[in-house]
């Protein structure tokens, strides 16, 4: 009788404490969430809106975007250092895990962040001067009869514009020369200006330009035809096979946060994105192709990514600025 007595009045305590918790424990989420993303104007700060607008009514919270400089190495720091709790996000491209392989972050992607999902995919675009040439392998012939004259522009060490640009002269085995600009913006009015002759942006930066004539697009980046310009070959099918290279954005937590929060961001999120409303404003307004994927297959591809790049910075010494 005593051990059952015993048992009974753990179970009682354990029931009191436990009904205590449960009581006073609020559902997620209960005040707003921050989705912590780079400065405004950027392919993160855009994701990190829209999924803002998307989930504000579905969750019940008011989301606060919190813009800030230094590309994603700042933003992460905030993230990886936060609660893991949920109310906290960061919305981030691959400069978040390929900068972990050019210089010493406070983070490891690897380990302190718990993915949600990978949104989006955008796929770059070779555009160059309109003078320069009109094919890829023209302009893999003109590099290699001319090493070291023709420039080509990018954004920050490990943006998507630069590693495009490091593929290329790999696999083309060419000498071009890499100049860095503050932005990809005033990369893209240097090649229009012929002052560096090719790049390798995003499509939403380029696509108004191209159709203007202002640049030329010989292909694009991405596996698969660019939907925004359909009439471009891949580089792959243009010269260069095997060529592959595009950027992709995707919202992460702090490590640790709760799978039951991870799960409930995941559903509101990717179902947001799936409406066909939000995947056609997202391909007319720059081309980028919906994703939403499980937690596991974005950690999954930044794992692939990491190796992938990984690979090119040791085979060509790539290094931070």
């Amino acid at each position: 009788m005593v051990p059952n007595r015993l048992a009974a009045g753990i179970f009682a305590v354990a029931l009191t404490v436990f009904g205590v918790h449960c009581i006073h424990a609020q559902p997620y989420p209960s005040r707003p969430i921050r989705i912590a993303t780079t400065q405004a104007g950027g392919g993160s700060d855009f994701l990190a809106r829209l999924v803002g607008q998307g989930i504000t009514g579905p969750l019940g919270q008011p989301v606060v975007i919190d813009n800030r400089g230094g590309g994603a190495t700042i933003s992460g720091e905030i993230v990886a250092r936060a609660e893991p709790d949920g109310y906290t996000l960061l919305a981030a491209a691959g400069t978040l895990w390929i900068g972990s392989l050019l210089r010493k972050t406070s983070y490891d992607p690897l380990k302190d962040f718990s993915p949600i999902t990978l949104a989006i995919s955008t796929p770059n675009v070779l555009v160059v001067h309109p003078s320069v040439a009109n094919s890829v392998r023209e302009l893999i012939a003109l590099a290699r009869a001319k090493p070291g004259v023709l420039n080509y522009g990018s954004g920050a060490t490990g943006a998507s514009s630069h590693i495009a640009g490091e593929l290329f002269k790999h696999m083309a085995q060419v000498d071009i020369v890499r100049v860095p600009y503050k932005g990809s913006g005033l990369a893209v009015n240097a090649v229009m200006s012929n002052e560096v002759q090719l790049m390798f942006p995003n499509g939403n930066l380029v696509v108004s330009y191209v159709k203007a004539g202002r640049l030329k697009a010989l292909a694009v980046t991405s596996a698969e035809p660019f939907s925004a310009l359909p009439e471009l070959p891949t580089v792959a099918a243009a010269g260069l096979p095997g060529y592959e290279a595009e950027l992709y954005t995707g919202l992460l937590a702090p490590a640790r946060t709760p799978a039951a929060i991870i799960k409930r961001l995941n559903y509101e999120i990717v179902r947001y994105l799936r409406t066909p409303r939000v995947k056609d404003s997202l391909m007319r307004s720059g081309g980028s192709e919906v994703v939403a994927s499980t937690p596991g297959q974005f950690s999954a591809k930044i794992r692939s990514e990491m190796v992938r790049v990984g690979n090119l910075i040791k085979e060509t010494g790539i290094r931070a600025e």
